[in-house]
């Protein structure tokens, strides 16, 4: 295997987490009314990636390989999870 091939999977293996990492605080401002404060754009989304990238690394190492429907449902869950967190109390005192 080259170094592009490697890369073409590794990047395989992050896209569904940066798509889903970025996708939840755009769609959080206009599913969440009345919400406190949160962090800007960039933040939510580091911190959502971050998440979904240790759920991935955590199917992968249970399941053996990537690509299984109960990782990606796992994914979902923990994204939004996390985006409900931040979005909820990030600046309660």
């Amino acid at each position: 295997m080259g170094i592009l091939d490697l890369l073409l999977h590794l990047g395989g293996f992050v896209a569904p987490a940066i798509f889903v990492g970025a996708l939840m605080p755009l769609l959080a401002r206009f599913l969440i009314r009345n919400r406190p404060s949160a962090p800007v754009y960039i933040v939510q989304a580091a911190i959502n990636i971050v998440a979904n990238l240790a759920v991935l690394t955590a199917g992968l190492w249970y399941f053996g390989h990537d690509g299984k429907m109960w990782t990606y449902a796992a994914l979902v869950v923990a994204g939004a999870t996390c985006q409900w967190m931040v979005s909820r109390g990030w600046r309660r005192a």
